[in-house]
């Protein structure tokens, strides 16, 4: 939604990598942020929290001096020890300060603008987050989905996603339907009929989706520490499966535009993280057997 305000800005974009991102619905930035300065510091403070944990729970697990590339060493250790444990380690780093910088970097602000054509970028609260995709451990999978739907605050939004270990065939890539942002927001089911036990937006399924799927070429997306992924919100994607000896750490932050009039018109309210049922927004993207 372009805006009649002006706003000055770096762009950091091409024209051709601003064309490849409208028609395709992502694009990869290779070496996007600093490792030293913007990834490490967040690395090494999953690895505090982590061994602070340890310390707690299991005090006879010692975490092995290894770097950054072992930031996560102990944490298949403590969900084995007790799975809820696991769930404390992730709600704890999303308040890294190194993490929240990074959340609302200018450069972030950049792209929105450029890519959106707008002046005012949104940085929603709950919107960001670090995922723990466990080995073998599906029910916390992402279905194949778009953001809006679990975001709302506005349809004109972008994903910024960002592994923070490497990620390869086996630790399982984002699955990516290239150039599905184009047909609009997509039909959905509240329940996941192959997966009861999923509840919220873990529970939404695409309607159709075998059928949907098929429209599109679908393609994995393999990266490395410092690299970025632009996602359009109505892009569809999900998570990989995780088939590896190692959890599957990966930085979610999302924006959206403030000037979008869908947005607009319901005052820019977010949904399952605050609390707000899909079906009082969007009526018409429930199923009725839903």
């Amino acid at each position: 939604m372009k805006s009649s305000n002006k706003s000055s800005y770096e762009p950091l974009l091409t024209e051709g990598q601003v064309t490849a991102f409208r028609r395709d619905g992502f694009i990869t930035l290779e070496n996007f942020y600093d490792l030293e300065s913007e990834v490490f510091p967040i690395q090494e403070g999953i690895r505090q929290i982590i061994g602070i944990m340890l310390e707690k729970y299991l005090p006879g697990k010692r975490m092995e001096e290894g770097g950054n590339r072992h930031f996560d060493d102990g944490f298949l250790d403590l969900v084995r020890h007790n799975r809820s444990l696991g769930g404390r380690v992730y709600d704890a780093v999303k308040h890294l300060p190194a993490f929240v910088r990074l959340c609302a970097s200018k450069r972030h602000d950049a792209l929105m603008m450029q890519l959106r054509e707008t002046d005012f970028p949104g940085l929603p609260a709950g919107g960001s987050g670090i995922r723990i995709d466990i080995p073998f451990e599906d029910r916390f999978r992402a279905n194949w989905h778009q953001d809006y739907p679990s975001q709302f605050r506005s349809m004109d939004g972008l994903v910024f996603w960002s592994p923070l270990v490497p990620i390869t065939k086996e630790i399982g890539p984002l699955q990516i339907a290239v150039g599905s942002h184009r047909d609009g927001i997509a039909p959905l089911l509240r329940h996941d009929p192959e997966n009861v036990e999923k509840s919220g937006a873990y529970a939404l399924r695409l309607r159709n989706e075998e059928e949907l799927l098929g429209k599109y070429q679908q393609i994995e997306g393999y990266s490395e520490p410092g690299d970025l992924l632009v996602i359009d919100y109505l892009n569809l994607h999900a998570s990989g499966h995780n088939r590896s000896e190692r959890a599957r750490w990966s930085m979610q932050m999302r924006y959206f535009n403030y000037r979008e009039p869908i947005g607009r018109s319901y005052d820019w309210v977010g949904s399952f993280a605050a609390g707000v049922d899909i079906g009082k927004i969007h009526p018409e993207l429930i199923s009725p057997e839903a």
